[in-house]
């Protein structure tokens, strides 16, 4: 008991030094532990260490003498054997020199790891020296002059000694440790790499005198007899100060009901941060993410810029912040560590918007794990899926995955519910879309939203092609980080016939001569191989890969055809076995049908890859590329803009996109893609140029990124009057003075005096306006403000204007909750009442006519010969829709034979019903490849407009919601969104709203027996890929992880609709009544 005693002793001061961390606290004595009879056998060993230890010397600094105005404890300078100060001399001596206490003291982790370690910028365990903080309580205040000081009650603490003399202990420890050499402990997941140490000085209420090396000689030869002086008048002059004061009695009651309500707090903690004690480790957050990045990513230590980027003082203050660095560079995983930051430690909500579908359904798949493990919901927002507004959940916070048109509308929905502050962070990938046509448009409305409705999301973007990084700081009020990193060095080269030249940026005309090319031509081969494009893949195909851009999609195909026939048969050697394997996937996914070309290239370990392709088959051959089996694509520039696919070798077929010269952007994307961090030790990009473009290409390796520009006011309809319609409707600014302010703040407010030359903001903000009242989206209502008149001073605008303010009519809050194109909102809206006058519902033709996109309608070039024989195979009731739309049999007749035709005919409505064929024959047939071939049309081109239906269906619900007249319309898109979301059969629907399970895996689980969603979520991984053909191990788990969230979030979602029904009504008559009474 003694010996338990003597720990609990050594442990008093290190506990007063250090903030109760979760540990230390919940290890502390509990009421049961201290018992009556302990205290006197404490006394009792405190006497015997004193008869053993009294007249040691100690290396201490004499502490100045506190000048007093009375001595009133008179010549008391006793050192007997059991007077007061003897036995407070040996205390002090038994603390000073006991070994274990330093040790103790280094091991304490810092109170809650979640904040204090993201503020004192440090991913060390905190050392005594940084964790000590004493903390100041009213109760207990120092009248006397001094600092006013306090210790916290424990159950520890000296009961046998005043106050006063604990905090003499305290400044006498502080100086002692002073002294030597202060070791920080560090501690960092991969030490090899980053190792910090954090060297602020102890945050102290008590003032240290300062140390030096003269006085710590001094204090190392001073005599006994000075030092026990020293110390005698120290306590003397603090007990005269303190007996002035009144000193705090410490009851030991007291302290074990603080101590178990201490431990309770604790608890509670526990449970609201998921039983993750161990936040802190690894960058403010549980050791379990370090060891899941180890697991399903196999990142074991991040770069040195990531972990620079982290340990920012922006980042650790929530600053915006943008950042930039080199394809590869690892600029998504920065990004995943702050996303789980906000999800973890603050308990906020995080948006992470994204350019495409494909990139959004990865990063699902990829995160859905660590949403399951730790304890947070991943949703997506892409095409028709995503809920308006979000659920609102009691405890799990949600991470947002969306693309940019969904990510606006999320955001449109959270300001209008007034949950804009729960969203405590939105990232945005490739944030140089912003100057890319109306999605930029779109992405620049979101965030400037973001910045003027809430000050507490924090906003972080990143690219690797940013140029006018300045215009995008100050628009988004953002710090701005860059790198030149590159986990594997790239080398560029040009190819000019024979020779190939190196990129140098310091020979005179920007290159210099590498090689010749030695492969042996024949005149046939040279006819058929103008490029030498063999002889650059065979250098580096079987055993590395190989990506060749190609300008068109027609010329991928061509060029994946011509090098698989001048290949060796070696080639096919290679592999054999697994690329069998890939071909009679393909052929499953595709209800056995295999594009030629594929089926020729693929044993050769080739393929293309464009939009031509479906999304099952894209997925298909990404993942044989990324497993080794296929080693060579040739591809359109969207693989550099898409997904993560990188190669060894990376060769541009010609400096075009389509007809048009590469930009520089563009060139830097494809290039990034050479060089795989972990396999390659470098990366090489080919560019193949003919003699005419070498002075353009010259200049295209030489000049900077190109600019992004807004595009606000470029995109007129998608673009300002959007914007000024989302504004009024969500009532962040409803007159003339306060939109033109918020213009102002946008990355075009920004911009204004390069984009405007002829105009100024405040006409194109009116004219804006006056076009969207009379178009009947928004009404004027009169009225003349304090603040208008204000504004309208500064602004120098006509006091007529400025007696205006708007509000939104109900076509136009329709069209803003919808996210119609203001360009086709009065169109829309006639096509949905001309429709109530005579709804066919005998099929769902009419139906898919109304949700057809009008953008994909305005271009589209019908086959007039397949129009005519579709046409003709339709039922009456089916002819009569098209009748209804304003498209005859007759003039389909005529334009199929050539025929002159008088009469005028809208060419939007008869392309849109065109479409509308293509659509329905799909969703009846539910087969891409037989529709494709019945209309002639690229199988990936009817595929992006199965995806553009369901989206834009989605959107016209929403439309109709808004509106009560076309109430009809509300139940019968429900379902058909869902049709067009998934078109395939009924049975196959709960499967595919997995995240990443397409219509051919679907298909393949559904045949294994696997049919429902608690089928998948309860299925085991290494099950699943003995079970099902060519499924690897990580999408396994990942298809299991993705479908156990998904039920996750439906049993919450119920849970919370039973509990929301069993509760209480707030304005319950009883509880209205009694609490109008009690005020």
């Amino acid at each position: 008991m003694d010996e338990g005693c003597s720990r609990i002793r050594r442990r008093v001061s290190v506990r007063k030094r250090n903030r109760p961390s979760l540990e230390s606290v919940s290890a502390a004595p509990t009421a049961a532990e201290l018992k009556p009879g302990d205290e006197e056998k404490e006394e009792e060993d405190e006497e015997m260490v004193a008869g053993s230890r009294r007249r040691k010397t100690m290396d201490v600094q004499p502490v100045e003498n506190i000048d007093s105005e009375e001595d009133l404890f008179g010549d008391y300078d006793s050192f007997a054997e059991n007077s007061f100060l003897a036995q407070v001399d040996d205390l002090e001596q038994k603390y000073l020199q006991l070994p274990e206490h330093r040790k103790h003291a280094t091991d304490h982790a810092t109170e809650d790891l979640c904040s204090e370690s993201i503020k004192h910028n440090t991913l060390s365990m905190t050392t005594v020296g940084d964790c000590t903080e004493l903390k100041i309580d009213e109760h207990t205040k120092n009248q006397s002059g001094h600092d006013e000081v306090s210790i916290e009650p424990a159950t520890d603490v000296l009961y046998d000694i005043p106050s006063s003399q604990v905090l003499f202990f305290e400044n006498l420890y502080n100086s002692s440790n002073d002294l030597g050499d202060p070791s920080t402990e560090e501690r960092d997941w991969n030490s090899s790499s980053h190792k910090t140490v954090n060297k602020e000085l102890p945050i102290n209420n008590v003032e240290q005198p300062q140390q030096t090396d003269e006085s710590s000689s001094k204090v190392r030869t001073s005599s006994d007899a000075n030092r026990r002086k020293s110390l005698k008048d120290h306590l003397k002059n603090t007990m005269t100060g303190n007996a002035k004061a009144q000193t705090p009695v410490f009851s030991r009651t007291k302290q074990l009901k603080e101590t178990l309500l201490s431990e309770e707090i604790n608890v509670a903690k526990k449970t609201i941060e998921s039983s993750l004690d161990d936040l802190g480790p690894f960058y403010s957050l549980p050791s379990k993410v370090r060891d899941l990045y180890v697991q399903f990513k196999g990142i074991e230590k991040l770069y040195e810029w990531q972990h620079a980027c982290l340990t920012l003082n922006s980042v650790q203050e929530r600053k915006n912040l943008i950042y930039s660095l080199p394809t590869s560079g690892g600029k998504t995983l920065v990004a995943e560590i702050l996303m789980l930051q906000e999800l973890l430690c603050r308990r906020k909500d995080v948006l992470m918007i994204l350019p495409y579908v494909a990139i959004v359904q990865e990063k699902i798949s990829g995160l859905s794990t660590f949403g399951i493990e730790l304890g947070f919901f991943v949703e997506e927002y892409a095409g028709s899926k995503g809920k308006f507004p979000p659920i609102k959940r009691r405890e799990k916070k949600s991470l947002y995955i969306a693309t940019i048109e969904k990510g606006h509308s999320l955001v449109n929905s959270l300001i209008e519910t007034e949950r804009i502050n729960s969203l405590g962070l939105v990232v945005v990938d490739e944030l140089h879309m912003i100057g890319e046509g109306s999605r930029g448009a779109i992405l620049e409305m979101t965030l400037a939203k973001i910045l003027y409705t809430s000050k507490t999301t924090q906003i972080i973007g990143m690219s690797a092609t940013l140029n006018n990084v300045e215009d995008l700081q100050e628009f988004l009020q953002a710090e701005y980080y860059t790198s030149q990193f590159r986990p594997v060095e790239l080398k560029e080269y040009l190819k000019i016939k024979d020779a190939i030249y190196e990129v140098d940026s310091k020979a005179e005309n920007g290159m210099t001569f590498s090689r010749l090319l030695n492969y042996k031509y024949s005149d046939t081969l040279k006819k058929m191989d103008p490029d030498h494009l063999v002889a650059l893949v065979t250098e580096v195909i079987p055993n590395y890969s190989c990506l060749v851009f190609c300008p068109t999609k027609k010329n991928c195909e061509n060029v994946a055809a011509m090098i698989c026939k001048i290949l060796s048969k070696e080639y096919l050697k290679h592999k054999e076995k697994e690329k069998h394997e890939v071909i009679k996937n393909l052929k499953n996914i595709s209800s056995g049908n295999l594009c030629p070309v594929l089926k020729h290239t693929i044993p050769f370990g080739v393929a293309y890859h464009h939009s031509g392709l479906t999304s099952d088959e894209r997925k298909l051959l990404e993942e044989a590329y990324s497993a080794g089996v296929l080693c060579l694509f040739t591809c359109t520039s969207t693989l550099a803009a898409g997904v993560n696919l990188p190669a060894r070798r990376v060769i541009l077929r010609a400096p075009y996109v389509a007809k048009e010269f590469l930009k520089r952007n563009q060139y830097k994307q494809m290039i990034g893609r050479a060089g795989r961090a972990g396999i390659d030790s470098t990366g090489e990009s080919i560019l193949i140029l003919q003699e005419k473009d070498k002075q353009q290409v010259l200049e295209l390796i030489s000049r900077p990124l190109e600019n992004c520009y807004s595009q606000l006011v470029q995109e007129f309809t998608k673009g300002i009057q959007t914007l000024f319609l989302s504004l009024i409707g969500l009532k962040i600014a409803t007159n003339l003075g306060d939109i033109y302010h918020f213009m102002s703040g946008t990355f075009f407010g920004v911009q204004q005096k390069i984009l405007l030359k002829e105009r100024s903001l405040w006409e194109i903000t009116v004219e804006s306006l006056r076009y969207l009242t009379e178009k009947g989206l928004l009404q004027k209502d009169t009225i003349l403000t304090e603040k208008g008149l204000l504004q309208k001073d500064t602004i120098h605008g006509s006091e007529e204007e400025f007696q205006y303010s708007f509000h939104i009519t109900k076509l136009g809050r329709a069209s803003f909750k919808g996210t119609i194109d203001l360009a086709y909102c009065d169109s829309l809206y006639r096509d949905l009442k001309k429709g109530l006058e005579g709804l066919v519902l005998e099929s769902l033709l009419h139906l898919i006519y109304l949700t057809t996109p009008y953008d994909m309608a305005s271009q589209c070039n019908p086959d007039w010969m397949i129009y005519f024989r579709q046409f003709s195979q339709l039922s009456p009731a089916e002819q009569n829709v098209a009748v209804l739309v304003g498209v005859s049999e007759n003039f389909i007749g005529k334009k199929a034979s050539g025929q002159a035709i008088r009469k005028k005919v809208d060419k939007n409505i008869v392309n849109r019903l065109y479409l509308s064929f293509v659509l329905y024959t799909l969703l009846k047939e539910t087969n891409i490849w037989s529709v494709s071939e019945k209309f002639n049309m690229p199988r990936g081109y009817i595929q992006n407009l199965l995806s553009g239906a369901a989206a834009f269906s989605s959107c016209v619900l929403h439309f109709c919601e808004e509106l009560e007249e076309f109430w009809v319309y509300r139940a019968l898109l429900v379902e058909l969104t869902k049709k067009l979301t998934y078109c395939v059969k009924a049975e196959l629907i709960p499967l595919m709203e997995v995240t990443g399970v397409l219509e051919g895996r679907a298909r393949q689980l559904y045949n294994a027996g696997y049919k429902s969603l608690m089928h998948l979520a309860n299925a085991n991984p290494e099950v699943l890929i003995k079970t099902i053909d060519h499924l690897s191990r990580r999408q396994a788990k990942q298809i299991v992880s993705s479908a156990k969230l998904l039920l996750h979030e439906k049993a919450e979602a119920l849970q919370e609709e039973v509990e929301e029904l069993l509760r209480l009504p707030s304005d319950f008559p009883g509880i209205v009544a009694s609490s109008v009474e009690k005020a």
